[in-house]
């Protein structure tokens, strides 16, 4: 693993003639809709194919996006130009706004992560670094759950959970009592409204994660709904608490 990690981040190289635009007028890059430049030609420089490669998956949106994510690319890299963090603060310093209405969460989420690795602030570098294990989290297991054929919005019936212990011997979720998800979640709204440049990122993606019904956060919320309701009987009335013995079954 740290080999191929270590094999990532080899750092992107430039074409003579290439190179970030430090000096660029960002109000106006936010107003130019993204162009297509087509595939670099052969030889071309990692640079250029990274900058293919993210312009294709950013169709659609600005030259802003486009700079912010080119940013972020050479800023996970070992080494970088002079000057690419100075950048990547201004972008944000003086087009957040429009960055916020425009990025989807995958650019969100990396411009986060970058905040972790290159923030001027310890706050800013534990948000960045707390949200990023967050969202990573939820794309592992979230990706490894749709192999259980189930929809992202279905939780999982109540009565068909396996005896298996928790790796590590870690002690298990209540359902009824455990508080992890908002032990997870609420500190991490309370930082960010403390923290000026990446904090209204993380809020931003707090919001939309509470609004998405596919979740595990919000599927473990529909399965305390269901098991705090009262069973019902055939007709499917409610039936009273006081007719049901501590097991729950009729007495």
């Amino acid at each position: 693993m740290i080999v191929r990690w270590r094999r990532r981040r080899v750092a992107l190289e430039f074409a003579p003639g290439e190179a970030l635009p430090f000096d660029a007028d960002l109000a106006a890059l936010a107003r130019t809709p993204l162009q297509d430049a087509g595939p670099p030609g052969a030889g071309a420089s990692s640079h250029a194919r990274k900058r293919h490669e993210i312009a294709r998956d950013m169709a659609g949106q600005s030259e802003l996006a486009l700079l912010n994510a080119l940013c972020i690319a050479h800023l996970r890299k070992r080494h970088f130009p002079d000057g690419t963090v100075a950048l990547f603060r201004r972008i944000w310093l003086e087009q957040a706004e429009a960055l916020l209405a425009e990025l989807p969460a995958r650019w969100l989420v990396s411009s986060l992560i970058t905040f972790g690795d290159h923030g001027a602030t310890e706050a800013e570098r534990r948000l960045g670094a707390q949200m990023g294990v967050l969202f990573g989290l939820i794309k592992l297991y979230e990706a490894e759950r749709l192999f259980s054929g189930l929809a992202p919005d279905e939780p999982f019936r109540l009565g068909r959970r396996a005896k298996a212990p928790l790796p590590l011997g870690l002690p298990g979720f209540s359902l009824a009592k455990g508080g992890l998800d908002v032990n997870l979640l609420a500190p991490l709204w309370a930082e960010a409204q403390a923290v000026p440049m990446a904090g209204p990122i993380a809020l931003v993606l707090l919001d939309r994660l509470n609004a998405d019904a596919g979740t595990i956060f919000r599927r473990i919320a529909r399965m305390r709904e269901r098991q705090a309701a009262p069973p019902k009987d055939a007709s499917g009335a409610a039936i009273p608490r006081a007719n049901l013995d501590p097991a729950g079954k009729l007495s």
